[in-house]
């Protein structure tokens, strides 16, 4: 009988890590490192990707990371997911202002408006919102934004995307990081924030 339960508590704590796995490598920071990784070979040479993308690492990806490290250190933040509701509030207002500082350098410097970034803002902006009455998913959230915009470039991809978003909002609930609720309220503002993307991103193309 002990090697039974031996054997099932093995195996579930299996699943738990595959899941765990499957939850911290798509965070958000991770997947939109994956499209633009993706975006800069389809469209940009080696010295053109590196001019493009080294400001927006250097005034979002690097602050929001450290930010996140930090608090967590301090005890500010109970772990790196930031799955805690009142927590999440400053860490929305932290990376928004990230992304607004590089779409204000981005149009000093360069004359250029960043759209993806602008609806990336739009996108947080619209959780930040709901956070105050659902927590709803970043993971989700963030994994469905970016099968929309894999999908603006390669459909295949963007329907390859969408089910690992599925298996992400998941593994959400199974690690107990969100009820379902939470991870369909994030699915449902990204999917309207998407919408409005992907038809931008036609006209502007047509």
């Amino acid at each position: 009988m002990s090697f039974y339960f031996f054997m099932f508590k093995n195996t579930t704590l299996s699943k738990t890590k595959l899941w765990k796995i499957i939850s911290d490598f798509f965070n958000p920071l991770t997947s939109l490192f994956l499209y633009f990784l993706y975006f800069s070979y389809e469209n940009y040479s080696a010295q053109e990707a590196t001019h493009h993308f080294l400001p927006l690492f250097l005034f979002t990806a690097l602050p929001i990371s450290l930010w996140i490290f930090w608090n967590v250190k301090t005890g500010k933040y109970s772990n790196v997911d930031v799955s805690n509701r009142v927590q999440r509030k400053s860490l929305y207002f932290f990376i928004i202002a990230c992304i607004a500082s590089y779409l204000l350098y981005d149009f000093s410097v360069n004359k250029n408006t960043d759209l993806i970034m602008v609806f990336i803002m739009v996108l947080l902006i619209a959780m930040q919102i709901s956070n105050y009455f659902i927590k709803s998913s970043m993971h989700t959230a963030f994994n469905l934004f970016v099968a929309a915009l894999f999908f603006s470039s390669n459909p295949l991809l963007g329907m390859l995307w969408f089910i690992i978003t599925i298996i992400v909002g998941i593994s959400r609930v199974i690690l107990k990081r969100h009820t379902i609720k939470e991870v369909v309220s994030g699915a449902l503002i990204a999917a309207f924030i998407s919408f409005i993307y992907l038809y931008t991103h036609i006209q502007i193309q047509h």
